[in-house]
């Protein structure tokens, strides 16, 4: 099932994220022990613009040497990055590559012998976890929880506009909050489960969501955090499968005209790419995705999961005829 949000939290070598030095909490799961292992390795990020507005989120140290995961929306549209270290230090940081996709981010600070958190496995429903950050800039805090529910799809907006769906989240009751973003969610082990990345909150009367948290937190999953950060670092950038298309979203009831529940109207192909070698024009009406409803969730869903090379079929409506073609997945350029 599909989550939209009504709120975002906007506020070494290639690998081996896993073997960083942790300190595991052994015996039973308290959340002081977890805590204070877990603190020395958080850090809040400072981004700032041309303007010199800004905002803040949080972070996580991974390797002792200054690499840190974070959130792409905390870090997006900045000309200027620094970190606040749990020592009360503040640093300079560099960004190593972000993702929108996924919403991860990687930087890097001159530093050495740093307290990391490891990355950890995919915890299970009703363990005990912890968030750590500084919400609304509070640098150092600590909310507890338990994992909700895990492979939560959620629909979550992007920072340059539009959005994306964060595949397998991780949904949790611990409190989080504008300012959370990017910081870690820890299991009683005291290694990283998950990044902590959005909030669904509760809209008024009018619709206009809330800004606190209703104990609906959802964290991207460490699996990813590990292959996302892996290919930043090695290349600066992360590797997603492309169709070749912009597409609109079909209002409900010009889709109900043509006969089917939704449909992506394609605006324009890109010459040569997947799309049109596979015969898809600009007009076009897609009209299914693998064998279900063509909506933006499920294209968003489609190409977080697939990979380079995969066949993808794509049914179509062109002048009121149905056919169906089939499009090679190629890299995003």
């Amino acid at each position: 099932m599909a989550i939209g949000l009504a709120a975002g939290l906007l506020a070494g070598g290639t690998a081996g994220f896993l073997v960083a030095r942790t300190t595991p909490v052994s015996g039973a799961c308290t959340t002081v022990a977890v805590a204070n292992g877990a603190l020395p390795a958080v850090v809040t990020v400072f981004a700032e613009n041309a303007t010199g507005g800004g905002g803040s989120g949080s972070g996580a140290i991974l390797t002792p040497g200054g690499r840190i995961v974070t959130n792409d929306h905390v870090i997006a549209g900045a000309s200027r990055l620094s970190v606040l270290l749990a020592t009360g230090e503040q640093q300079p940081a560099t960004l190593v590559g972000t993702d929108p996709k996924t919403d991860l981010a990687v930087l890097q600070i001159e530093a050495s012998g740093l307290p990391t958190l490891a990355l950890g496995e995919v915890p299970r429903v009703g363990e005990q976890v912890i968030a750590v950050g500084a919400p609304l800039g509070l640098s150092g805090t600590v909310t507890s929880g338990v994992v909700s529910a895990l492979q939560r799809d959620v629909v979550a907006p992007v920072a340059d506009g539009g959005t994306t769906v964060l595949v397998d989240t991780i949904q949790t009751d611990a409190s989080i909050n504008p300012g959370n973003s990017g910081g870690p969610l820890v299991d009683c082990s005291g290694r990283i489960v998950g990044i902590n990345t959005v909030i669904s909150t509760v809209p008024d009367a009018s619709g206009v969501a809330g800004g606190g948290s209703v104990g609906l937190g959802f964290a991207v999953p460490a699996a990813t955090v590990q292959r996302i950060t892996d290919q930043l670092v090695a290349d600066g950038r992360a590797t997603h499968p492309w169709f070749g298309f912009s597409h609109a979203v079909l209002p409900t009831s010009a889709a109900q005209s043509v006969g089917v529940p939704s449909a992506l109207f394609v605006q324009a192909v890109a010459a040569g790419g997947p799309a049109a070698t596979a015969g898809i024009r600009g007009g076009d009406l897609i009209v299914g995705l693998n064998g279900q409803q063509a909506d933006a969730f499920t294209l968003g869903r489609l190409l977080a999961t697939a990979s380079v090379g995969d066949d993808v079929a794509v049914d179509l409506l062109r002048d009121g005829e149905r056919s169906s073609v089939t499009v090679v997945l190629r890299e995003a350029p």
